[in-house]
């Protein structure tokens, strides 16, 4: 009776619960999504024939290998520029280092898809840079629209990602390997190539995989600049919402492809990580020093460059924002009108936005917290199941679980389409990884035994948790939770599938105002994105006393 007693303690029934809610709204749609593909629309029967119609047409393969070749090209491009970036940040003594990581973290912190529309504005056809070098030089520049502004846009976007996890891995490796390595005539880059590369490669792979997934199922930014160069998001996207020619069987057929394509990549990245797995433990961390002469002056240089081009585009936002419009066009002078149109016209959409973030957060903090103890302090079947299942989000791209909650909610008994609950569902499911893995990591570094005393004490298992376990733990969720805080409100690939005029987001908002070309208003709201965006991890790096955000 007590071992029973013992299973089935209140841990155990709170593992079941949630594995339940990741079954209803996660397992529940991918299969609906998978059995539709399967099921032909008109005779109800078993058929492959969205699939052969998927191989068989080389504009939908096309689709396919465009969005590998951005892919890869965005992910090998991310690491070539992040990886000597940090190591030159963690070697070297660079004037306001701490500034300069944040606003490298800034940086990415936006929609890509608003990194798009900035590099529009800039480097289009009509686009200020475009303009001034034809008319000073006489020289038309190649326009940023297609695989080169994709490529550009993205890979400006996910270096900080791929540089935090850099980063954070040098700050393990001890100085003495170092010292060794220079002792035997290594310097700079070969040192960085021969000894510190193979150290850090598998967090590099950890970040390459993350940034893979992330361009993998980007919609905004080739929905903008991509012209003819089709993706599978935009694909997807366009098969399920397009009112003439709309499949949304073949809609999930593709959506069951990519799942399949990023699953493989998945698997494959976990099984290289863990053949060069290790653990670091610096007693000794690598300190940067200062240098002198060219070096020097060229270390700068680099770090203030790269960190000047990559906000660029959101520095050229915030002040187009505040340009006289004429129409749709911007005219001299400066004028707040794009903002109160802003506010007259959708400012509904900023209070939506801020309502289904917060309500997010809450669910994902709460869930992220137990999720995080049970599969740390409790492994058993049913909570490694719930391991596996947590981090599926970050396979499925956010289109394509859109479609799957749309397909499996829009009747009957549980009618959800349409209404703020899905979005919060849909949320939630996205950005918990990002809380779990950093509640997770802090909870691992918590000795077991402090918990075991205070229950040998006479404390319940509940009381014992709330009192001891989760005040040790709050700086990982905070942590986790400033990411996941982040993603939502940046969040357009899932939004633009489950929005509606009530539902409607900011994201969602400025993409439609750049489609219909209202571009002050666009910049207008893109703006104040980026302020919450900044004053959101200002107010994080305040209350938890640190000087950056870790992966």
């Amino acid at each position: 009776m007590n071992d029973t007693r013992k299973r089935f303690d209140v841990w155990t029934n709170i593992s079941l619960l949630i594995f339940i809610f990741y079954i209803l709204f996660l397992g529940l749609p991918l299969f609906t999504m998978l059995f539709k593909s399967f099921y032909n629309g008109t005779t109800g029967e078993f058929s492959l024939a969205y699939f052969t119609k998927f191989f068989s047409k080389p504009y939908y393969l096309t689709a396919l290998f465009n969005s590998i070749k951005v892919t890869v090209c965005v992910t090998a491009l991310a690491a070539l520029i992040a990886t000597p970036l940090a190591y030159l940040m963690a070697t070297i003594k660079i004037k306001f280092n701490s500034t300069i990581r944040i606003m490298i973290l800034i940086s990415s912190m936006s929609a890509p898809f608003i990194g798009a529309y900035s590099w529009i504005l800039l480097l289009g056809r009509n686009g200020v840079i475009t303009k001034f070098v034809k008319n000073v030089f006489g020289f038309t520049m190649p326009d940023i629209y297609g695989f080169t502004g994709i490529l550009v846009v993205l890979t400006l976007q996910m270096v900080p990602l791929i540089f935090m996890y850099v980063s954070g891995a040098l700050k393990n490796v001890d100085q003495s390997l170092m010292e060794a390595a220079e002792s035997m005539g290594y310097k700079g880059f070969s040192k960085m190539r021969k000894v510190l590369l193979p150290l850090i490669t598998p967090t590099l792979l950890a970040g390459g995989l993350l940034v893979f997934m992330r361009a993998l199922a980007d919609f905004g930014t080739p929905m903008l600049i991509g012209e003819g160069f089709k993706t599978v998001p935009v694909l997807i996207f366009n098969e399920f919402i397009s009112e003439v020619g709309g499949d949304d069987g073949f809609a999930a057929a593709i959506s069951v492809i990519v799942v399949l394509f990023a699953t493989t990549i998945f698997l494959l990245q976990k099984y290289v990580s863990n053949k060069k797995s290790f653990t670091m433990s610096a007693l000794h961390p690598i300190e940067p020093k200062k240098k002198s002469g060219i070096g020097n002056i060229a270390a700068h240089s680099v770090i203030y460059l790269y960190t000047l081009i990559a906000l660029l585009p959101q520095l050229y936002v915030i002040y187009t924002s505040f340009l006289k419009t004429n129409g749709r066009i911007f005219v001299e002078g400066f004028s707040l009108k794009s903002y109160q149109d802003a506010f007259n016209n959708i400012g509904g959409v900023i209070t939506n936005t801020f309502i289904l973030a917060i309500v997010s957060l809450i669910v994902i903090i709460l869930l992220a917290i137990l999720i995080a103890y049970v599969t740390v302090r409790r492994k058993n079947a049913l909570t490694n199941t719930l391991d596996i299942f947590t981090m599926f989000p970050y396979i499925v791209p956010g289109s394509i679980l859109g479609i799957a909650l749309l397909i499996t909610f829009n009747d009957k008994p549980l009618a959800l389409s349409g209404t703020a609950l899905i979005m919060i569902i849909s949320f939630v499911i996205r950005r918990l990884p990002y809380t779990i893995r950093s509640s997770a990591a802090i909870l691992h570094q918590i000795n077991g035994g402090i918990e075991e005393a205070a229950i040998s004490l006479g404390a319940s298992q509940m009381r014992t948790f709330f009192k001891i376990t989760l005040p040790m733990m709050l700086a990982g969720v905070v942590s986790g939770a400033i990411l996941s805080w982040v993603t939502i409100i940046t969040e357009l690939s899932t939004s633009i599938i489950l929005y509606t005029g009530k539902t409607k987001t900011v994201t969602v908002a400025i993409y439609t105002e750049v489609i219909r070309g209202n571009y002050g208003v666009a910049a207008a709201l893109s703006t104040i994105l980026t302020v919450i965006t900044v004053i959101s991890l200002l107010v994080f790096l305040k209350l938890s006393g640190q000087k950056e955000v870790s992966l």
